[in-house]
């Protein structure tokens, strides 16, 4: 019996030396699913940015794992653009698709996983489309068009009225609807931008592990995004 018990504590000893010298506690991973709030603080847009080009956010809130906070507030989290599609001018609405890469914390430690933007994400510049995290701009305002036509009618109709009577009230009515009609039809889309200060939600694929670090390493390394183009 004593035997078996000194065989035990040999066993707990062995598992807890090596961390009590190395200095670090195990670090719990951050399961799959998880949600991640950022604050963006690079400015992207569609008209500017392209596929590969990196974006850095500010966590929002601490991430917790194992009944332990990991990640604290104010991290940074690394991300790429990995789609981008201008506005077309008929039709087609600018889109955007963005995928966090990994977070580092004030004190160096990094957590590397996937994650894509939750569907709930909504701003004044857009929303979330699809199960890849795709943001898609806003679009030409239906209403603004048909008023914008309805006035060109009006117009028309008035320059007519006045030039040639009934007749060419009809005339300049056609006209003014036509032209205005055609530059609402030719009129791009709005570019997507999102600025500064945009609040999104990312929403991790992969669990996030931790790179190990030395002891008493508190830089912060640089971001090398193995995913870019």
């Amino acid at each position: 019996m004593k035997r078996a018990i000194q065989l035990a504590m040999i066993g707990l000893l062995s598992v807890a030396i090596p961390n009590l010298v190395a200095g670090q506690p195990a670090q719990s991973a951050i399961p799959a699913g998880t949600r991640i709030d950022v604050e963006l603080t690079s400015t992207l847009s569609s008209s500017a940015n392209q596929k590969g080009d990196p974006f850095t956010a500010t966590t929002e809130d601490p991430v917790f794992a194992g009944g332990e906070e990991v990640i604290p507030a104010g991290s940074t989290l690394h991300g790429h653009v990995t789609f981008v599609k201008p506005p077309g001018r008929v039709k087609g609405k600018s889109e955007m698709r963005l995928v966090a890469d990994n977070i580092i914390t004030k004190n160096g430690q990094e957590y590397s996983f996937t994650g894509y933007l939750a569907s709930d994400n909504y701003s004044d510049s857009g929303k979330v489309v699809g199960n890849e995290g795709t943001v898609q701009g806003q679009g030409k305002s239906k209403k603004k068009a048909a008023e914008q036509s309805g006035i060109g009618a009006a117009a028309g109709a008035g320059i007519g009225a006045m030039a040639a009577g009934g007749p060419g009230a009809l005339y300049g009515a056609g006209i003014g609807a036509l032209a205005l009609g055609l530059h609402s039809l030719l009129k791009h889309h709005k570019n997507l931008v999102l600025k500064p200060g945009t609040d999104l939600t990312f929403v991790l694929s992969t669990p996030a592990t931790a790179a190990k670090t030395k002891p008493g390493d508190n830089t912060s390394p640089p971001f090398i995004c193995a995913n870019c183009r």
